[in-house]
Order: C-alpha cells, then structure tokens, then sequence
C-alpha cells in the first residue's frame, strides 16, 4: 500500500474577480507545478462539510470530515482543538473556547473582529490570568496572532452547550452568552463567562498595551470574542480508525489541535506560522522526509484563507504561486508514484465578501498512474475530472482505495 500525503491549502478556492480577468486567484494564478500535477493525475470537486445549521464551512468541522471522521459522531468542538493546538492542559469536565482579541466601541458595537490582526499580546493575556470569577478558575492562553484559547474550570459542573458571543460581523454589538438548554450546568456555564468577559473588557480597556495602541493610531485589543465551546471526551485515533501511522505539519493552532485530538503525532517546523510568510521550503521537504517513518501525512497551508478575508486577492493569487514553487521539493523524487498525493480545500473562501462560502473546492490526486482529461488546477477545470463531484467525507476512504488498489 501506497503512503498517502494530504496537503489541505485553506480556504483556497474563491469566486471570480474583475480585476483578475473574471478569473479566481487559483485561476489567474501561474501554476505550473499544479498543473503537471492535474494533467497526470485526477480530478474533481469536493463538497465540504457543514451542519445543517451553518451558514456556510468552517474550518474545524470541515476538517474534521476531511480526515475521515464523522463530525456528527465525532467532533469535539471548536475550542478543544484550539486547546490541544496551544498547549493548553484539558481535563474531563473542563471547558474550552476559541478566543479573538477584537476592537469595540463605548456601546460594544465591534469595529474590529481581530484588532487589526494583533500580534502581541502576551502582557494582554497576563492581566487577564489575573482575574477572579467565584465559583471558576479562567486560564486564557496565546495561540497564534490575535487568537487565543479560554479553558474553564470548576469544581461545579459545567456544560459546553452554550451560545457563542461572536457575531462573525462588524458594526453589530456583541452577544451575551446565553445557554441552550435548561440545565444549571448550562446556565452556570454562562453566567460565569459573561462575568468573566465583562472584567476581561474593564482590563483591556484601560491596559497601557492598548493606551499606547490608540497613541499610534492602532486598533485596541479591548475584547474578548468567544466561540466554540468544547469540551474533552473519548474518540477514536486516527491509528485506530484507519490503521495508520500519521502525523500533521501545520503553523495554525486549530489545525495542529485536530491532529493531536485525533493522536496524529505533530511535526515542528521552523518557521511554520500560519502566515504568508510562513516556511513553505521547509514544510515540503519535512513532509518528504517523514514519509520514511509515517504512513499518512496532514500538511496544512493556512495564509490563503486569512488573505481572502483581508480581501487581498492578489496578495492570495501570489501565495497560490509561492506554494506551486515550493511544491517541488515534495514532488521532485516521486517519479516511481511512491506515495500518493492529494491538493485540496477546507472550503472556499471569498476575497469580495471577506468570509467563507458554500461551493465546492478543487481536488487533484496524484499518483495513482490514473489519469483524465484535466490539464488545469483551478475550480472550472476539475468540474471535468474524473473524480466528478463528492462529499468530503469520501475522501478518506477514496484515497485508501487508491492506494491499495493503484
């Protein structure tokens, strides 16, 4: 059986723009590795996975699904991979939430959802590590950028099962956190957090990190959006499932969490950040290098989706172009179709609107020795792949078919 190596470039497909030609970034993009890798592969489109109640993919679930776990089963919640990804020491009973530092005015109404991509805020996490909520012990931990994890602690029981206190838009106040159900350990869960939150607001409004931020013209970090709540409990490893050994390479924290929570063995790469400056060179060549050890490679590319919601499609048509060129010490040696290489999406991120959207991604699998009549890697040429249209969830299974049998 063939090793397999799953490289997911988030948020990589997007819809036409005017100033590129009405084509995407990916199309307008010079790909020529990509391409090669199309026209001796196979394609098709791939539908990512979202709950009925979702709007549009995100990335936890969507990953989840990708690495061939039923999130319906399966998924633990956004702030527990966050957790594992930070570092962050879980109990049973514990509760977990993703963090963005945001910007809000006097009414609380949100100017910015990340506080202009904050990057320092190690002595904005250290005041807060000083709060005291009765009843709960609050631990707020850096991830990456202007992201951060929240565990809850408590002697009383607590319940994940509560609303966020993200609206995922600007110009729109902030939500208080509500419970879901009745039970007191829901409403506990809330009371304790909105009190936490409204201290967290008090110490970052009056901080001298954010002081000095106003001085210079820069957005305060002055709150904490919530999101996510999760909490920790017994799953099968990706090992158990599948039967083989793996491991993740990535800069982001959510994504290094979902491969801790699914006991993947996570792979250090200098210089691998989860920004677009990130270390591609390095990644590749690691990935490479590991499949003399691992059976199944989870390589991730985060910068094209923060681009995207920065609305910066060229700067993403670049990037697209920086990971092609930097494909190649991947590929190089794999003449022979010793492993088996798959490039594909989480979800499709829009650069016009500035969020995810529901489409279908692009995928090519390469080595297989199966071919079709593809020669592009972009959304409208793998319409004609072989691979035709499926759900995410397929991957999986599609890939260990592949790799057996071809």
């Amino acid at each position: 059986m063939k090793k397999i190596v799953l490289v997911i470039i988030d948020g990589l497909g997007d819809e036409s723009i005017s100033e590129l030609g009405n084509k995407t970034p990916l199309e307008a993009a010079k790909t020529p590795n990509f391409d090669y890798l199309a026209k001796d592969g196979i394609c098709g489109l791939m539908i990512p996975f979202k709950f009925r109640w979702q709007e549009y993919p995100t990335s936890d679930v969507a990953h989840v699904a990708l690495l061939g776990f039923d999130p319906k089963k399966y998924y633990l919640g956004r702030g527990v991979y966050e957790a594992f990804g930070a570092g962050v020491n879980l109990k049973e009973g514990d509760i977990a939430l993703r963090v963005n530092f945001a910007t809000v005015d006097k009414n609380l109404k949100i100017i910015d959802r990340r506080a202009g991509r904050i990057e320092e805020t190690k002595e904005l996490i250290k005041a807060l590590n000083k709060i005291k909520v009765k009843g709960a012990d609050f631990y707020i931990k850096k991830a990456f950028g202007h992201r951060a994890v929240l565990r809850i602690r408590s002697n009383q029981k607590l319940s994940c099962n509560i609303t966020d206190g993200d609206p995922h838009k600007v110009g729109v106040k902030v939500k208080k956190i509500k419970p879901k159900d009745k039970t007191k350990e829901a409403k506990f869960t809330a009371e304790i957090l909105n009190q936490f939150l409204e201290k967290a607001h008090q110490v970052l409004e009056t901080h001298p990190l954010n002081q000095k931020r106003k001085k210079k013209k820069l957005l305060p970090a002055n709150y904490l959006l919530v999101r996510g709540a999760g909490s920790l409990r017994k799953i099968p490893t990706f090992k158990e499932k599948f039967g083989l050994k793996a491991c993740c390479i990535a800069g982001g924290t959510l994504y290094k969490g979902i491969g801790k929570a699914l006991g993947m063995d996570l792979i250090k790469v200098r210089g691998a950040n989860g920004k677009p400056n990130t270390n591609l060179k390095g990644k590749f060549t690691t990935a490479k290098n590991v499949l003399k050890k691992y059976n199944f490679v989870f390589l991730h590319i985060k910068a094209t989706d923060n681009l995207a919601e920065d609305g910066k499609f060229i700067e993403k048509m670049k990037f697209i172009e920086k990971i092609d060129q930097n494909i190649q010490y991947l590929i190089s040696n794999n003449k022979q179709n010793k492993f088996l290489l798959t490039i594909t999406a989480d979800h499709c991120t829009s650069s016009k609107l500035k969020h995810h959207i529901s489409a279908p991604v692009p995928i090519l699998i390469w080595g297989s020795k199966q071919k079709d009549s593809v020669d592009k890697f972009s959304e409208k040429s793998c319409k004609k792949g072989k691979l035709k249209k499926f759900n995410s969830i397929k991957l999986l299974s599609t890939l260990l078919y592949l790799a057996k049998n071809f």
